[in-house]
């Protein structure tokens, strides 16, 4: 994902200072269903590798949304990772993934992210195409980070072609280790001398040639390194199955490998980069802007440059044709090209093993959205991976920092690639409103957002105009035609997100408030503790007043238009404000370090929930004059609220949290007094991640909207 990593760090870092809590095994007490609001993509997809044992059966990892497998009756993507609990958030950032050669039901991932739940790091292992899994946990040994530079490089996890007992894994700062047990445990192969690298990618692909198979395992390893120049060599081979290692000479010393494949007739291809990739370092040392493909022999060692004539830029994805060694496809990754309207990256084929290229983008390149509006004429960019169908050579997969695109024939002119994303949501949501009588709005990571008038069907319009990335979104209580949105820019809407219109700002992105009446627009601006307000809806902006909070999250009073309210997770402040956003003034004090996204009871004037993790979730009824602590929450990461219940007075509440020692997420009828688990041990999709909401459906009794670390926006209904 291509902007959170900072700002989910500091949110992982608040969860873990609030202690851990293990999910108990429970089923919920009411019967729901769930799924995700229909998107399609929006996130980077690291990887796409087809089975070449099994027709039809090919697996996607993501960098923050888990692993999907393609169900092709049905043409769509199918989540497998959403049982991971909010202890193992970091499992849905998926560093590689293998398929068993001798069986495509066996797959086996290697799943983290360093900057959740303190760098846990596991490897999952299925027998049944991802139905089920076992985790073992290798965090005492070895860690990914699954939404790193380099996470499309690989596969770093390899089964051994000759024994589905015997797998390898490079790390990114642990060196190679090897299982002969299924991956049930490791062991770090010491005959390979590296461990990380100045990038800390470390070992960006490890190979086990099948045509080395001896003594039921392949005697033939190679391994690639992310690092070049004078730091040391990145390419390794062992001809013993891993009890030595020798560095090979004639291998691009100046370009770090990115991904492999063997071309069946002795060769290895390989691409590479001016960096792990997919795009330049902050620091510019690896620009990512320059690359090759080569071909090694391995009878002889001998390395031969079949980059496409005239092409310098930096090449990712390789797949060779099984039914044709000369038969080859490659991707660049980082280039941004015309590509039919837009700008991304160039695709090449070659049917004389590299002697000469096709680019088939510049040969004519048509775009089909698969049936998902929003892509209008996004482009395919860093394209980590390129794949034939290793039954129906001439289908390719090609993976993109949106989603996946696929064509059913690489040798039409024009070729038409097709959005391939139905089911494979990867977006990361930050907010949402449900708007009674009307749509659902979000705000998305990278997407913009969209008006979701059926969470269901994939042609619900995205906000225009579109700037990226919405970091805030509000809309009125009491005037909900009254909306706004900001991020890179700030647009305001007087018909409900429908239209925008552009307005100035102090500061970028952050977060937005708009008083009951809409009258009062609050922006904070992401890293300043100034907070400013606009009665002209954003056509001049003055400074509020006694404030001072830092990414402060101001929240309007449903109620009465002259109040808003601020949570200070730093020092537990709760800061009120009664002149419609002037002014603040500190009412009452917190436990600290809990969720700053609280939440107001709708329509009622003071009634305002605070989630406090550890410290459980605090009430108020009197404007934060009073606090109370819900005796039956132990803890609590987001609260939300929906329409009543037949008969009931009070807006649904829901909570994830946990109740009664158990970890969950949890709605309640009479504002709290009882509880009812709602989702059960296989639909936790790690939490509620950075977005940290809950929103419950305003026209639909019991329906909620969950936010994650990247499965998208999750939908349960009774």
């Amino acid at each position: 994902m291509k902007w959170i990593t900072s700002v989910l760090r500091s949110a992982a870092v608040q969860a873990a200072a609030c202690g851990a809590v293990l999910l108990a095994a429970q089923q919920p007490a009411a019967a729901y269903s769930w799924d995700t609001v229909a998107i399609g993509g929006g996130g980077f997809v690291s990887a796409v590798i087809p089975s070449k044992t099994e027709a039809g059966v090919v697996y996607a990892r993501t960098d923050v949304g888990g692993a999907f497998r393609w169900d092709n009756a049905n043409g769509r993507w199918v989540s497998l990772l959403d049982w991971v609990a909010d202890d193992q958030t970091g499992y849905l950032g998926v560093e590689s993934l293998a398929i068993d050669p001798k069986s495509a039901r066996n797959i086996y991932m290697l799943v983290g992210i360093s900057y959740f739940n303190g760098g846990k790091s596991a490897i999952l292992r299925s027998t049944d195409y991802g139905a089920t899994f076992t985790t073992i946990d290798v965090s005492g040994q070895f860690k990914a980070h699954g939404n790193g530079m380099g996470r499309q490089n690989g596969e770093r996890l390899v089964v051994d072609p000759g024994s589905s007992n015997v797998l390898y894994v490079g790390t990114r700062w642990n060196g190679l280790f090897k299982s002969t047990n299924s991956g049930s445990t490791w062991s770090q192969v010491s005959s390979l001398n590296v461990t990380t690298t100045p990038n800390d990618n470390g070992i960006s692909v490890v190979m086990a040639d099948p045509s080395s198979v001896s003594g039921g395992v392949a005697q033939r390893l190679f391994v690639g390194v992310s690092r070049y120049g004078s730091v040391g060599a990145n390419f390794y081979r062992s001809d013993n199955a891993g009890a030595s290692f020798s560095a090979v000479s004639g291998a691009p010393s100046g370009l770090m490998p990115q991904r492999a494949a063997f071309d069946g007739a002795g060769n290895l291809i390989v691409t590479y980069g001016n960096g792990a990739g997919p795009h330049g370092n902050q620091s510019g040392s690896e620009p990512m802007d320059s690359g090759q493909v080569w071909k090694y022999t391995i009878a002889s060692g001998a390395w031969t440059n079949i980059t496409p004539a005239g092409v310098t830029r930096a090449f990712s994805g390789i797949s060779v044709d099984p039914n044709n060694s000369q038969r080859m496809v490659a991707s660049t990754t980082n280039q941004y090209a015309a590509q039919g309207g837009t700008w991304g990256d160039r695709i090449y084929i070659t049917s004389n093993g590299g002697a000469s290229w096709t680019d088939v983008i510049a040969r004519g390149f048509a775009r089909n959205d698969g049936g998902i509006s929003w892509i209008g004429n996004g482009s395919i960019h860093w394209a980590g991976t390129v794949a034939f169908d290793p039954f129906n050579t001439k289908t390719v997969w090609v993976t993109s920092g949106n989603g996946i695109f696929k064509t059913s024939d690489i040798d039409a002119v024009p070729t038409t690639w097709t959005f391939n994303t139905k089911g494979l949501e990867e977006t990361v949501p930050l907010n949402a409103v449900s708007i009674p009588g009307g749509p659902l709005l979000s705000a998305l990571g990278d997407v913009d957002g969209l008006l979701h008038y059926n969470p269901f069907t994939y042609t619900n319009p995205m906000y225009d105009p579109r700037m990226g990335t919405t970091t805030g979104l509000a809309v009125a209580d009491a005037n909900t035609s009254m909306a706004v949105r900001v991020g890179a820019n700030m647009y305001t809407s007087a018909n409900g997100g429908v239209n925008w219109n552009q307005v100035g700002m102090n500061g970028s992105k952050g977060q937005v408030a708009l008083s009951a009446s809409g009258a009062a627009l609050l922006h904070s601006p992401e890293n300043s503790t100034t907070t400013y307000r606009s009665t002209n809806m954003g056509a001049s902006w003055s400074a509020v007043g006694g404030l001072g909070v830092n990414n402060a999250r101001p929240v309007a009073d449903p109620a009465n238009a002259s109040k808003f309210y601020v949570y200070s997770p730093s020092d537990g402040s709760f800061m009120i404000s009664t002149d419609a956003g002037a002014s603040f003034w500190k009412f009452n004090t917190l436990a600290t370090w809990g969720s700053d996204v609280i939440r107001a009871a709708p329509g009622r004037e003071g009634d305002i929930w605070v989630p406090l993790y550890a410290g459980g979730l605090a009430r108020t009824t009197s404007s934060g004059w009073q606090f109370s602590n819900l005796a039956n929450v132990s803890y609590c990461a987001a609260v939300g609220f929906g329409k009543a219940a037949s008969g009931s007075n009070y807006p649904t509440v829901f909570i994830w949290g946990t109740v009664g020692g158990v970890r969950g997420l949890f709605r309640s009828t009479d504002a709290g007094a009882n509880w009812t688990r709602i989702n059960d041990n296989g639909h936790q999709y790690g939490g509620v991640g950075n977005g940290r909401f809950l929103v419950g459906d305003m026209n639909t009794f019991g329906v909620v909207y969950m936010s994650t670390a990247g499965r998208g926006i999750v939908m349960g209904r009774p």
